[in-house]
């Protein structure tokens, strides 16, 4: 069987308006061990980006697309234009699934902190941490089916969600260039090569724009649908509006791991993390798989595995309610809309204080069908409307339409979204930056069910020495050695931000195309031997024989302590608590991940 290639961009190839911003989801901490008073807390690492979702099966492929924007972007300016090779089906997709998936994933850095007992009166035994991160639619020109009119044919015009969609289909990039312009999509001189090659490739483009009357505040995720395809990223497209390293975080639902198909896979090195300063991780980050996948032989087309292990993972909360419903909407007096939503639970609403929605359509559904009149607050208008019935737009509320919209946007995809969860076992996290210049090559990818999970939590253990000193025992078991009160060695710049850089088949393991464990080993010895660990048997004290630091490989920052938990029991020296359960959080040495 032959397969098309599902492939779109989260760009906005339009209004410059129609800018990239991105919204970070709610994070949730927890404790690392038991009997902690203040144990490890996990800081996410930043999550803005593009966010993609595809589910696989077999030659079936969906597609899901968090659309990013500026929020005081006006709606009238809103643009977006997708590259297809086949013609889907579209629908509105879920905002909650998208949350709910980045917040179960998230990488996270921790570290768990134990002391040498020392002798003397109390314990000093315990745990802690040293920080963590856990539109006007307008007419359209053109033509429509076989017509011969100039200008690209319009094979498919539908109201999707809050948005008109229409997919393009020509072979000449001046007449499409001269429709998109025609219709409110400002040009960029530098799209008409990268769209030449896709027209090349025989492919569509689909247009968005915001619906009549709905605002930013109604934009929502693009689902398509595809009977025969594989999943891709046109990033070729997507430089148009790319900025350096921009950041493309992609997620698969299927039955096995997902790996890149044309890209490289990129393990990095965990020495690269701040162990001790675990807040600066959340800032270095985006810069240490930058580095890992710039690298010799990944050279810009590398992803990293955050997360790959069971959908179950992924909280079904707040993504749909078998309370929410349409139907007792249709035909009902406007002054009982709200109390009829309230009552299902999509909001609450306190005359006096504040609206709370419970789905973050709720807020924008509503002031495209029962705008605030002007002077008014949300939370006094929409708790008590027969108290301003008299300033209701009637030219705006449609009680057939509000009903539709609502069981479109926020009822089916609610519903869709928890099917897919519950239908596919595994989930796949990848992430890479890249910079336009880098974007020469579409991301392609497969399963493989024959490789491991990967966790998102990853755990170091740092034992505090009665001399003052410290080792830290990285995931994977390396230990490194850190003087005092130093702070995390960054070595020389030989030390390799990739640990593994390869190429993934559909089944077997990983091809290697370079191994950094012995230089990345090499490097640790030294810095622990010239630092005196492991140390002399034979010595009279603990701790290391040197607890300088050697300005030609190592260079420093700030670190930190945190909190403790402590023990009574004085059973010996090295004394750590082994509740902390540590062994689900780590890296086994030289993992393929």
């Amino acid at each position: 069987m032959s397969y098309s290639r599902v492939c779109f961009a989260t760009l906005a190839v339009g209004l410059c308006a129609a800018a990239l911003t991105y919204a970070t989801p709610n994070t949730a901490a927890a404790c690392g061990g038991t009997f902690c008073d203040s144990g490890p807390q996990a800081m996410p690492v930043d999550q803005t980006g593009e966010n993609i979702l595809f589910v696989i099966d077999g030659a079936h492929v969906e597609a899901h697309i968090q659309i990013q924007y500026d929020p005081d972007t006006n709606a009238e300016q809103f643009a977006w234009v997708v590259p297809l090779q086949a013609l889907p089906t579209f629908s509105v997709g879920s905002d909650p699934l998208f949350t709910n998936v980045l917040n179960a994933t998230v990488p996270s850095f921790l570290l768990n902190t134990t002391f040498e007992f020392c002798g003397g009166g109390g314990s000093a035994s315990g745990f802690g941490t040293g920080g963590g991160f856990d539109s006007d639619s307008g007419g359209y020109g053109g033509t429509t089916g076989g017509q011969s009119e100039p200008g690209p044919d319009i094979v498919y015009m539908e109201t999707v969600g809050a948005f008109d969609v229409v997919v393009l289909q020509d072979d000449n990039v001046a007449s499409l260039m001269q429709w998109l312009g025609d219709n409110g999509y400002q040009q960029d001189p530098a799209a008409e090569p990268i769209f030449q090659q896709y027209l090349d490739e025989s492919f569509l483009f689909a247009a968005f724009k915001l619906t009549h009357g709905a605002g930013v505040d109604q934009i929502h995720p693009v689902v398509l649908e595809f009977d025969t395809g594989e999943a891709c990223i046109p990033l070729r497209l997507t430089k148009i509006a790319a900025t350096e390293d921009m950041e493309v975080r992609s997620f698969f639902l299927g039955n096995a791991r997902t790996v890149p198909k044309n890209y490289r896979h990129v393990l990095i090195n965990p020495v690269k993390i701040d162990w001790l300063n675990l807040t600066s991780v959340a800032e270095n980050y985006k810069d240490v798989i930058t580095q890992a996948v710039d690298a010799f032989k990944a050279d810009g087309h590398a992803f990293v595995t955050e997360y790959a292990g069971p959908s179950s993972v992924v909280s079904e909360f707040g993504i749909h309610d078998p309370a929410w419903d349409g139907a007792p909407l249709l035909g009902i007096a406007v002054t009982d809309v709200v109390d009829t939503l309230q009552s299902q639970g999509l909001l609450q609403c306190f005359a006096g204080e504040f609206c709370q929605y419970n789905h973050p359509l709720a807020a924008g559904l509503l002031a495209e069908f029962l705008p605030v009149p002007d002077g008014l607050n949300d939370y006094d208008f929409y708790a008590c409307l027969s108290c301003y019935e008299g300033l209701i737009d009637l030219n705006a509320w449609d009680a057939t339409l509000f009903a539709t919209a609502y069981q479109k946007r926020i009822i089916e995809p609610g519903a869709h979204a928890i099917e897919l969860l519950q239908t596919w076992p595994y989930l796949t996290r990848m992430y890479t930056t890249i910079s336009p210049g880098e974007m020469t090559e579409d991301p392609l990818f497969h399963q493989n069910p024959d490789l491991g999970d990967v966790t998102a939590s990853l755990t170091a253990q740092r034992s505090v020495l009665c001399s003052g000193d410290a080792v830290v025992t990285l995931p994977d078991g390396r230990e490194v050695f850190v003087p005092g009160n130093a702070t995390w060695p960054t070595f020389d710049d030989e030390m390799p931000y990739a640990e593994d850089i390869e190429t993934t088949l559909m089944q077997g393991a990983p091809m290697t195309l370079v191994d950094n464990t012995e230089v990345i080993d090499q490097k640790i010895e030294a810095w622990n031997k010239l630092n005196g660990w492991p140390q002399d048997p034979d010595a009279g004290t603990t701790g290391g024989t040197d607890s300088g630091t050697d300005s030609a490989s190592v260079t420093a920052g700030d670190g930190e302590m945190g909190c403790g938990c402590r023990s009574t029991d004085e059973r010996g020296s090295g004394l750590a608590l082994t509740l902390l359960l540590l062994s689900a959080g780590l890296w086994t040495r030289r993992r393929r991940a």
